[in-house]
């Protein structure tokens, strides 16, 4: 099944055009390689209501499924994707960043440093990377597999039935 995605670079300076936003086409591709319809892209600052509104409008307004945003999750004062992320979403999904804390940790012992977070809104992913290209593509490889079952489980019509496919 194919799935609608959105792709949200949080950056002061790719926002007011200083920098040039590196990770947010190469999420698109990456997305698009995976067979996603990435039908939504956005820069916006380091502000968390910009954030926010970023967020409920893609989960609430255009339905998307999978929401990813890069940048603003460092240690940085003015890094507060993952808060802003916090106050969106319903429920936690854990094991994405710690999945990807841990593959980011065999690369860099820094990767131990994001402090990003996934949740879901409604029948949305939100999945928080980092700002870097090469960190942002890295993380999101590390669990484009599981995420993909995980749509599949939240786009379901009942319970999904995890275990069937192990036991053929």
């Amino acid at each position: 099944m194919s799935y609608m995605a959105a792709v949200i670079t949080v950056s002061d300076k790719g926002y007011r055009g200083e920098r040039e936003d590196t990770s947010g086409p190469a999420l698109v591709e990456l997305l698009e390689s995976k067979g996603f319809q990435v039908v939504y892209t956005a820069i916006v600052p380091d502000e968390s209501e910009k954030i926010k509104e970023e967020l409920v409008r893609c989960a609430d307004e255009k339905k998307i499924a999978l929401v990813l945003t890069t940048g603003g999750t460092g240690f940085s004062p003015r890094d507060i994707t993952p808060e802003a992320t916090l106050e969106v979403i319903e429920r936690q999904t854990p094991g994405i960043p710690e999945a990807m804390r841990a593959e980011s940790m065999k690369i860099t012992p820094k990767g131990c440093l994001s402090r990003s977070v996934a949740g879901i809104r409604k029948r949305t992913l939100i999945i928080n990377l980092p700002g870097s290209r090469k960190a942002s593509v890295e993380n999101i490889l590390a669990v484009i597999d599981p995420v993909m079952h995980g749509l599949d489980m939240l786009y379901s019509a009942g319970s999904a039935d995890c275990g069937a496919a192990e036991k053929r």
